[in-house]
């Protein structure tokens, strides 16, 4: 087993490398921006001598990028992050990729553009010492995490994952250092009220209240969040009216459910089935759109014998770490959900995603690519099973 001692990463090449990705405005409704940066992993991986597959899945997003070091049915080891981001256009000309003392700074830097480009270094390197001769490396980048949930890319991924022993996730490393084994699951709905408008001081008692019966759905759904179980529901968006002297006619909501046991969505879908077909205020219909859009990360048996395997790393590389379960969505839920073992936040170590806080660890750069390129020098040497 290699020390990992030599350079993996040239840091001052890092960081300009960095700032470039983080200066490109790529959010996922912005199929330009991640285009640009799809671009520049198309090239480094073909540099490299890779087959890189770029895959156009609707107009509206930037291409997703399937890379591989050899053509293969089976893939000893599957990495995943994402191109796009959660910040819409301008964002980065108002505060671009900067350094304040050990944080650097931007949009994207850690979630998850800093973790893409580790990843890219460790495979380098990886490959120039012989590492992966005769081994089967697939890359899978998607510019539609962010924005609509990897609607486009999943099924792709969860295929992927199927035909690999193992996924590893670039995805930022917690605050405190730790990787992630566990994740939520995430549902969505969009509810829309109909009721009856009309003049609230004329004809007030041929109205349909249409917030009036949202509010009720509201409370009943705020109420279903059981900590015991880690359930949340959160009522995270509401419209309605048109006026303070007309009586609402329509009315609209948007839930986030995060889980962890899938009884729970039957629970809370039941729940609205009835108030919908119960309605407090009379003559006032519900229409409900959505459903999960991203399983659970749940760890099996294989999924602990890889984390013993990454630890064992950790303490060899002196990379210290814990384990967190997260609430946050991440595309290692799909490839965990087809079956495969799957750690993520294995990139950089960072915080404040989705904030103009976020930053980068710079000193935890050149650690976690030792970390990584370890546990996959470990991985290819001693397949999970």
């Amino acid at each position: 087993m290699s020390d990992w001692n030599e350079p993996i990463i040239d840091l001052d090449r890092y960081q300009k490398e960095l700032a470039y990705l983080v200066n490109i405005d790529s959010s996922s409704s912005e199929p330009v921006g991640s285009g640009k940066v799809a671009a520049f992993f198309q090239d480094q991986y073909e540099q490299m001598g890779w087959q890189v597959e770029a895959l156009q899945f609707a107009p509206a997003i930037g291409p997703c990028l399937k890379i591989t070091n050899t053509p293969a049915e089976h893939y000893d080891i599957l990495l995943l992050a994402h191109l796009d981001t959660v910040f819409p256009l301008g964002t980065a000309a108002k505060r671009p990729f900067s350094c304040h003392g050990n944080r650097a700074m931007g949009p994207g830097v850690v979630d998850c553009k800093g973790g893409a480009l580790s990843g890219l270094y460790v495979l380098r390197a990886l490959q120039e010492k012989g590492v992966l001769q005769g081994k089967h490396i697939c890359v899978f980048l998607n510019s539609d995490h962010e924005g609509i949930s990897s609607r486009y890319s999943k099924s792709v991924n969860q295929a992927l994952a199927r035909k690999s022993a193992c996924a590893l996730v670039l995805e930022c490393g917690r605050a405190n250092g730790n990787l992630v084994y566990q994740r939520k699951g995430i549902a969505r709905y969009q509810l829309k009220v109909t009721g009856r408008s009309a003049h609230a001081g004329v004809d007030y008692k041929s109205g349909r209240n249409a917030i009036e019966e949202l509010a009720y759905w509201i409370i009943a759904l705020q109420g279903a969040t059981d900590f015991a179980k880690e359930t949340t529901v959160n009522v995270g968006l509401v419209e309605g009216g048109t006026a303070i002297n007309a009586v609402p006619g329509e009315a609209k909501a948007a839930v986030d459910v995060r889980y962890y046991d899938r009884q729970e969505i039957l629970r809370i879908e039941q729940l609205m089935q009835g108030l919908q077909q119960h309605p407090h205020v009379p003559d006032t219909q519900v229409e409900i759109d959505g459903g999960i859009t991203r399983p659970p990360m749940l760890p099996t048996d294989k999924t602990r014998q890889l984390m013993q395997l990454i630890e064992a790393q950790g303490k060899r590389m002196g990379v210290a770490f814990g384990w967190t379960a997260s609430g946050g969505g991440s595309d290692g839920s799909f490839a965990a959900d087809a079956g495969t073992p799957t750690i993520d936040g294995l990139g950089p170590v960072g915080g404040g995603a989705h904030t103009e806080r976020e930053y980068m660890e710079i000193d935890s750069v050149i650690p976690r690519a030792r970390l990584l390129a370890a546990v996959m020098e470990a991985i290819l040497q001693q397949p999970v099973e």
